[in-house]
Parts: C-alpha cells; sequence; structure tokens
C-alpha cells in the first residue's frame, strides 16, 4: 500500500496505517483475554473497541481504500470492521438478554467464527500479492481464527493457544501500522514491509519504462 495516492489531482494518504491499527489494538485487548492472561469478568473491554475501533474506524479506512482503488485494502478493513462491530453487538446483545443462545452459545459462536475463517482464508491467498509484513498478519490471523473455532466447540486449551497467535496477529499488524506511519513521516524506509519478489518486478518495470 503506497503512503500517497494521487486520484483526479488530489493527494490521498494511505488509510491502511489507520485500519490496521484499529485491527491491531482490538485483536489484541481480546486476545489477552482469551489467553488468560486476564479474567473473562474484563471481556467488557473490547466491547467499545470492537465498536468504535476495530470496527468504525477500520470500516472508514476501508471506504478510504476503495477511493485509492486498493481492492484488497477495502475489503480487508471493511469486512473486519464489520466483523469487530457484528461480534461486538453480538455478546453486548447475548449478554443483556436480547439473543437467548442457552447451551447452543458455544455453536453460535463456532458457526460465526468458522464464517470467518473461511473469509480470511481466501484474504490470506490474496495476501501474497502485498508484502511480507501483511502476509504475516493474515497467515497468524487465519491460524487464530482456525484455533477459536475448535476452542469454541469445547476445547478450552485450543481457545487459549487461539489467544497467544491473535496477541501475535495484534503484534504484526501494530508493526504493519507503525511501518506505514513511520515511513511516510520520515519520507524513507525506517521499518521494512518487506516488498514481495513480484512486487518488485512490476515497480522496476515502471521505473525501467519511465526512463
Amino acid at each position: 500500500m503506497e503512503n500517497e495516492v494521487k486520484i483526479i489531482g488530489v493527494n490521498v494518504s494511505d488509510p491502511g496505517p489507520l485500519g490496521l491499527a484499529g485491527f491491531a489494538l482490538t485483536t489484541f485487548v481480546l486476545s489477552t483475554v482469551n489467553a488468560g492472561l486476564f479474567p473473562g469478568t474484563v471481556l467488557g473491554t473490547f466491547l467499545p473497541l470492537a465498536l468504535f475501533y476495530g470496527g468504525l474506524a477500520q470500516l472508514l479506512a476501508g471506504m478510504w481504500e476503495f477511493r485509492t482503488g486498493n481492492t484488497f485494502g477495502a475489503t480487508a478493513f471493511t469486512s473486519y470492521g464489520a466483523f469487530w462491530m457484528s461480534l461486538g453487538t453480538l455478546v453486548y446483545l447475548e449478554l443483556n438478554g436480547t439473543l437467548k443462545f442457552g447451551p447452543d452459545a458455544n455453536i453460535a459462536l463456532g458457526l460465526f467464527l468458522i464464517a470467518w475463517t473461511i473469509f480470511t482464508f481466501y484474504m490470506w491467498i490474496g495476501s501474497f500479492g502485498t508484502n511480507k509484513a501483511l502476509i504475516s498478519v493474515f497467515t497468524l490471523l487465519l491460524l487464530t481464527f482456525i484455533f477459536l473455532d475448535f476452542g469454541a466447540f469445547g476445547s478450552a486449551n485450543m481457545t487459549k493457544i487461539g489467544g497467544w497467535l491473535g496477541i501475535l496477529t495484534g503484534i504484526a499488524a501494530w508493526y504493519a501500522s507503525a511501518a506505514g506511519v513511520i515511513n511516510s513521516t520520515f519520507g524513507k524506509t525506517v521499518l521494512s514491509v518487506g516488498t514481495h519478489r513480484r512486487l518488485e518486478g512490476v515497480e522496476n518495470r515502471l521505473r525501467t519504462s519511465k526512463g
């Protein structure tokens, strides 16, 4: 993702770092509870984050990615923004008794997570056309979802493993976000995101054609 894109004569800043930051922070907070680092009683901490930072801010980043012409970024940020908003709403409605899953609560959560695992799988494939930092984020995220899937259907240890993987996913996404912010601010590569070889070839051909 470029730090600045020119559209109809207007310079548009890269919304990627914002989307990644919202995703990273919300993922990290929820994952610390899943990993067992904090008691389940503080689970509600992630609700406002899911609605406003991981949710709304990331959704907006996705809308701005459409403007830059970045199909991958637009699909990822819009979808995961909606993921956090829907997960936060699901948890809230269950806690206040509006949704009453009863003994089938784990099945409901498992179905929700499996559907997002399928989406994450093909986004993971798409990430191989971006850069190494994003490949790392989506690889860790896919693994996180897979372990949480098993955890939702009764394996507490799987949920804990998914929590630790989620923490790593958050850290990886924070790094990618920090690279976008810091590199743009200093006007040079301070934190490398590891450009994919295919993209390097495209960039080289563009430089050659311009020369």
